[in-house]
């Protein structure tokens, strides 16, 4: 259960970062408002999961692989950005940290 609040957190989180790149700098204020709301909730929430018993550089690391990799994803997705052979070799290479800090 403590993992599906990393993930939940996590998935506030990028919805958080889309948010801002709909924003255009504050100039959408609906957006820019609702990006806050939305990290204000993820933060809430990844400590809801520390207090829960997962240590904090688990959760953390954790928490930013995921937003990291779905930022890159949502990047394609809704803004249509593109990334080199590199950029995805740079994700594959998160993804493989994180995987080794559970070890």
């Amino acid at each position: 259960m403590v993992y599906l609040y990393i993930v939940i957190s996590a998935m506030l989180d990028i919805g958080a970062n889309i948010a801002l790149g709909y924003c255009d700098g504050f100039k959408k204020k609906l957006w820019g408002f609702g990006a806050l709301i939305l990290v204000f909730l993820a933060f809430s929430l990844l400590s809801v999961a520390v207090q829960s018993g997962v240590e904090l550089s688990m959760a953390y690391a954790l928490w930013g692989a995921l937003g990291v990799i779905g930022t890159s994803i949502g990047g394609i997705i809704f803004f249509k950005q593109k990334f080199s052979a590199i950029g995805y070799v740079g994700m594959a290479l998160v993804i493989l940290a994180v995987i080794l800090l559970n070890f």
